[in-house]
C-alpha cells in the first residue's frame, strides 16, 4: 500500500533539561515519514532550502522514503527553535521562520497522486487544501493540525475537516477547536462536524481514539527515560498510518491496533533528541514494544 505524506522538512534547535541539539533534523512530515516506513513505503511531499545538509537527505533516502515530492528551494530551510523546561509536554517556541512548503512551490509527482493513504501533517491548511484538489487517495485521509491554524485559518481547516477520515489532534487544541472542555464531548463534537474518527493524543498520557461505533484509550509506553519529545505526535500518526496500511481491512481491530502501534513508534522518538532513536528503529523493535504493551494491557 502506498502512503503520501505532506508537511514540513525542518532544521531544529532543541533544548530540554538533558540537553541540547542544534540544526538536527526535524519537521512534522519528517518524523511521520520515518515511524511509517517501518511498516511501509512512504512518499514524501515537502520543501526545504539549498542549506539542507546532503547527510540528511542520504538518511532519509535510506529509510524506504520516495523523495521524488521533496523540492529542493532557494534560500534557509524552515527552522524551529524551542525548549523544554520541567513540564517536558509543554515546548516553548523561541524562534521559528516560514516554512518553505507553499502554494507557490508545490509540485506533485505524477505517481504521487493516487496514494492509498494521504496523511496530511501539521502545516499550512491552504497548503493542505492544495493538496487534496490534486491528490486523490484510494483508501483514507488523515490530517493533523495545530493551534497556530486554529487560531489563524479556522475556515480553511474546518473546510478540510469535512474531507478527512481521520483527524489527530492534540489535548489543548481539542479543547481550542470544539470550545468544550472535556475531552470526550470534544471529540464528539469535532466528528460532528467533518472527520469520522479523532484522535486526541495527550503526550505522557497516551491517546484515546473516538468515533460514532468506538472509544479506544491506551497509555503512553511506559519509559525510564525521556530527553526529548520533539516529533512525538507526529511519529505517533506516523506508526499509525504505517502499521493500518499493512491490514488488508480497515476495522475497529486494526484501528486499535493501529493505536497501539502509534504510542510505540512515539516512545522510540523520545529516547533521543531530533530523529536520532527513530532512525535506527526497526520493524523488530516495535513488534517488541508492541508486545510488552499487550502483556502490560492484559487484566
Amino acid at each position: 500500500m502506498s502512503i503520501l505524506i505532506v508537511g514540513s522538512v525542518a532544521l531544529d534547535n532543541i533544548k530540554t533539561p538533558f540537553g541540547e541539539v542544534k540544526e538536527t533534523l526535524g519537521g512534522s512530515a519528517t518524523y511521520a515519514c520515518l515511524a511509517a516506513g517501518i511498516f511501509s513505503p512512504v512518499r514524501l511531499l515537502s520543501a526545504a532550502g539549498e542549506d539542507l545538509p546532503g547527510k540528511y537527505i542520504r538518511k532519509l533516502k535510506r529509510k524506504n522514503i520516495d523523495l521524488a515530492g521533496l523540492k529542493i528551494c532557494g534560500g534557509s530551510t524552515f527552522r524551529w527553535t524551542g525548549e523544554y523546561g520541567d513540564d517536558i509536554n509543554e515546548a516553548r517556541t523561541l524562534s521559528v521562520c516560514p516554512e518553505r512548503l507553499t502554494g507557490d512551490n508545490l509540485e506533485i509527482p505524477a505517481h504521487y497522486e493516487n496514494p492509498d493513504y494521504l496523511f496530511l501533517a501539521n502545516t499550512d491548511p491552504e497548503v493542505q487544501n492544495g493538496v487534496l484538489k490534486r491528490v486523490k487517495p484510494l483508501k483514507l485521509t488523515v490530517l493533523d493540525t495545530m493551534n497556530l491554524w486554529i487560531n489563524n485559518k479556522l475556515k480553511s481547516l474546518k473546510y478540510i475537516m469535512k474531507k478527512a477520515d481521520i483527524l489527530f489532534i492534540n489535548e489543548t487544541e481539542s479543547k481550542m477547536l470544539s470550545g468544550e472542555v472535556n475531552l470526550i464531548s470534544a471529540a464528539k463534537k469535532i466528528i460532528r462536524h467533518g472527520p469520522d474518527i479523532v484522535i486526541i493524543k495527550k503526550g505522557e498520557h497516551g491517546a484515546f481514539l473516538l468515533s460514532k461505533e468506538d472509544f479506544f484509550a491506551v497509555p503512553a509506553y511506559p519509559l525510564e527515560k525521556v530527553k526529548d519529545p520533539t516529533g512525538a505526535g507526529d511519529s505517533f500518526a506516523g506508526g499509525f498510518l504505517g502499521y493500518l496500511s499493512t491490514r488488508k481491512k480497515i476495522t475497529r481491530e486494526s484501528l486499535r491496533t493501529a493505536t497501539v502501534m502509534g504510542a510505540v513508534a512515539a516512545s522510540f522518538t523520545v529516547e533521543d533528541f531530533g530523529t536520532g532513536r527513530l532512525e535506527k528503529t526497526c520493524r523488530a523493535d516495535v513488534e517488541k514494544r508492541f508486545e510488552k504493551m499487550q502483556r502490560m494491557l492484559d487484566f
